[in-house]
């Protein structure tokens, strides 16, 4: 595109510093990147947020790294002594390294580390970081997936077989458009995914209703029909009580729940396991469970590798007990959904009010509206993913939302049709097929490492302590993480005991300035990048788009993606990575989709590939006229996990209140009267953005939003310094008050460290008490049994004026 002036020149692509890869039009003038728009065109171009209007100055600030730089002295020197080295001597360094460790550890004494796609652009290089280490032979990325994705996009997984909610690595997505009522649930889309909020409101003003489950009120919490104030940690609790209002007043979908759910088939109510049709009196096939049908009055066999009944469900039996005649003798059994109701029964009105301090009028509300406005759509974000709980809730939450029937529904969360493209992640490579367990697979089996993804305290476990093999090297693509992280100074050790550290960014983080190389990166505005599918409907997942480099990077700062081949060949790994060149890649990974290169690059504004919508797909038959089912171990949605019995854990999601709360630590109350949680600021992304002054100035420090009333119990008044402290540790924030806010809760930001010169402002200790760092206020140890994540949201605090001056 061209504007009037001959010096103006406007590009077209899309901005890849968060999630939601918003479509944007750059402007350049007389050769200046200047300013970035939305782009009206893009099916995400309806508005970009502060972050990408200040684009410009991320790609002219001046403490970007603009050479690869080697450390001249100790880790444990106040100043590294960095000295300017040549790429090739950098990349040298850093192959070598890799080989040595390997030849003396085994390569999964390398581990590699990667920001979070959500909220950087390393999205654009994330599957060659998953490729180099499928072809170099280690399993461990620490990836932060234990505090960011896992409940959302994985826990619920063992309930549905795939991700109700759709991350970077797939799932079902909110069809916002048709949905008749939408559940936001710990999601603030205004500050987190812009496309998400315009299409909400947009979705409002046809009629829409709207549930947002925050302790703060938000975003679009104030144009909520429902508005539930969640005690921080107790999001399970909220979830089986709705769903237990739901069972009681009969609304729920009863048809689905028989026909695609696991809630028939019978639970002995000796052994507290699922009743097999080899376990018969009167016999029956491996492998199968059973039903009760009641118009037969008789036992049916389901079959789950061909998910069929042996009779029509139509008359299974969801509630009741049932004596079935078995080899040892009669047992009592009761169907799955009747332990599942059970369950919620725990959680009444009155419970729910004693537990998460929502009145039983707004609980039933909430219940009326999720079953008369149907069908319903949700969204869950890391407001209910950060606690020592999160597996449980996520799956809660999952077999709630399976009670309305609108999975993959017009209007429900619909798993999206996708281009069709090639796979580049490496999964075929030989050293790929040979790899250790990940790092905290044998604690947690069914957790991250499940899917080689390590959490930052495991990681420092196997630096530090050798658990459960050692960890010599790490390989970093810009996760900074001592502030990402609970407990930094347990990770600052770790990375000064690496043999060898290499990091990649744009910044010098105070993780990256424990590197014995640190190698500069090209933003997201300065480098060229594929990506086919832009996930948030089916029109944006046919979408392609080849964006272009708006300017070259400063200095020698190269792409992630370049280092990633040029490093993959210094290995000998030249042959897995298209002889290092990236071109080549783009073009196998577009091949099924018949677009080409070419057209791409003659098309800057992307193309489309037309994508027809499916829905219900459990419900199409297969080659053999069986229903494809779901992707779990039972074909079904499963309220009952025979897989987490098999691991030692319940197989229903009951509730466990936070390790570190009122209700389970009242010895710590006196000290610690008030409930900690956090959330993300608007004006940037987790730790990154705080040098930019136009973002900067509207931010200046961090925040502890509090109630006046908690405030002036302290003699606080609004824009003191405070002192917050934990049990674990401590920071220091501005107050802002909150009328909405309970009470007993205070919220922090974290991210903090950064300075902005322009503005005066000097960058702040992350390992001091009296500094901004949120997360020496965590306890990283109190953890997830399942996935590992440490409870950063739901702790006991106390706040108290700073009386010195700063």
């Amino acid at each position: 595109m061209s504007a009037d002036s001959p010096n103006v020149r406007q590009v077209q692509g899309y901005c890849s510093l968060c999630i939601a890869r918003c479509g944007t039009v750059a402007t350049l003038t007389d050769g200046k990147f200047t300013r970035l728009d939305p782009d009206p065109t893009h099916p995400t171009g309806a508005a970009i947020c502060a972050k990408g209007r200040a684009a410009p100055e991320l790609v002219y600030h001046k403490d970007r790294l603009t050479r690869p730089l080697r450390r001249t002295r100790p880790k444990g020197d106040s100043d590294p002594g960095w000295e300017e080295i040549t790429w090739d001597a950098a990349l040298d360094q850093i192959a070598a390294a890799m080989r040595r460790i390997a030849e003396e550890h085994g390569p999964e004494a390398v581990a590699f580390s990667q920001s979070s796609a959500s909220t950087t652009a390393i999205a654009d290089s994330a599957v060659y970081v998953r490729r180099l280490m499928n072809a170099f032979g280690t399993p461990n990325l620490v990836s932060g997936l234990d505090l960011c994705g896992w409940g959302r996009g994985f826990a619920t997984r063992y309930v549905f077989g795939v991700g109700t909610v759709a991350t970077n690595l797939g799932g079902a997505m909110p069809d916002i458009a048709e949905s008749g009522c939408l559940i936001l649930w710990g999601y603030n889309p205004s500050f987190s995914r812009i496309t998400h909020a315009t299409a909400t409101v947009a979705a409002l003003k046809r009629g829409m209703k709207l549930i947002v489950i925050d302790p703060r009120n938000v975003g679009l919490a104030n144009k909520a029909d429902v508005w539930l104030r969640v005690r921080p940690g107790t999001d399970g609790a909220l979830a089986l009580g709705l769903a237990n209002i739901m069972i009681e007043r009969g609304w729920y979908d009863d048809e689905f729940v028989r026909a695609w759910s696991n809630g028939p088939l019978l639970v002995r109510s000796d052994t507290d396991r699922l009743l097999t049709a080899n376990e018969l009196a009167s016999g029956g096939g491996s492998g199968q469970f059973v039903a009760w049908d009641s118009l037969a009055n008789r036992t049916v066999s389901y079959d789950p590798s061909a998910g069929c009944y042996e009779a029509t469900s139509g008359h299974l039996a969801l509630r009741g007990e049932f004596t079935v005649a078995t080899i040892h003798g009669a047992v009592s059994c009761r169907p799955v959904f009747d332990r599942y109701a059970e369950l919620c029964r725990k959680y009444s009105p009155e419970a729910i009010e004693r537990t998460c301090w929502i009145a039983p009028g707004q609980l039933e509300e909430a219940a009326r509206t999720i079953w008369h406005a149907r069908p319903v759509s949700y969204y869950a974000w890391s407001g209910h993913e950060h606690h020592a709980n999160s597996t449980e809730t996520a799956r809660a939450m999952a077999m709630l939302y399976a009670l309305t029937g609108s999975f993959d529904v017009a209007g429900g969360n619909v798993l999206l049709p996708a281009v069709p493209a090639a796979s580049m992640t490496g999964e075929d490579l030989p050293a790929a097929k040979r790899l250790a367990p990940a790092i905290g697979f044998v604690e947690r089996p069914l957790g991250p490492a499940r899917w080689n993804n390590v959490s930052a305290r495991d990681f420092c476990s196997a630096v530090l302590e050798g658990t459960p093999y050692p960890v010599r090297g790490l390989v970093g693509f810009g996760n900074n993480l001592l502030l990402a992280y609970g407990d930094p100074a347990r990770g600052r050790a770790a990375l000064a005991a690496l043999e060898f550290y290499a990091h990649a960014d744009l910044f010098m983080t105070p993780t990256a300035a424990l590197a014995d190389i640190v190698l500069p990166v090209a933003s997201c505005f300065e480098r060229e990048a594929l990506k086919i599918g832009f996930d948030i409907n089916a029109d944006a997942q046919s979408h392609i788009q080849l964006r272009q480099a708006i300017v070259d990077p400063p200095g020698q700062a190269r792409s992630d993606t370049d280092i990633i081949f040029d490093l993959a060949t210094r290995l000998g790994l030249g042959e897995h990575f298209w002889d290092g060149k990236v071109e080549a890649s783009y073009r196998q990974q577009l091949g099924p989709s018949s677009i080409t290169l070419e057209q791409l690059r003659a098309e800057p504004a992307g193309l489309r590939k037309p994508l027809t919508t499916r829905y219900c797909k459990h419900a199409e038959r297969n080659a053999k006229g069986n229903p494809q089912g779901f992707p779990t171990p039972s074909r079904k949605i499963e309220f009952w996990s025979e897989t987490f019995l098999d691991r030692g854990y319940s197989a229903m999601p009951d509730f466990v209140e936070p390790p570190v709360g009122p209700a389970t630590r009242p010895d710590l109350t006196a000290s610690f009267p008030l409930i900690l949680t956090c959330a993300k600021p608007s004006l940037f992304c987790q730790t990154q953005h705080r040098a930019l002054p136009s973002l900067r100035k509207r931010a200046l420090h961090p925040e502890i939003e509090l109630n006046p009333t908690t405030a002036a119990a302290r003699g606080i008044k609004n824009g003191d310094w405070v002192d917050l402290r934990t049990p674990a540790g401590g920071m220091r924030a501005r107050a802002r008050f909150s009328e909405e806010l309970d009470p007993r809760v205070v919220v922090g930001e974290h991210g903090w460290w950064q300075g902005c010169d322009e503005l005066g402002i000097s960058a702040t200790d992350p390992f001091d008490a009296t500094g901004t760092n949120f997360n020496l206020t965590v306890d990283a140890a109190v953890r997830d049994p399942v996935s590992g994540t440490p409870a950063h949201r739901s702790n006991l605090c106390e706040v108290q004026l700073v009386r010195e001056s700063r």
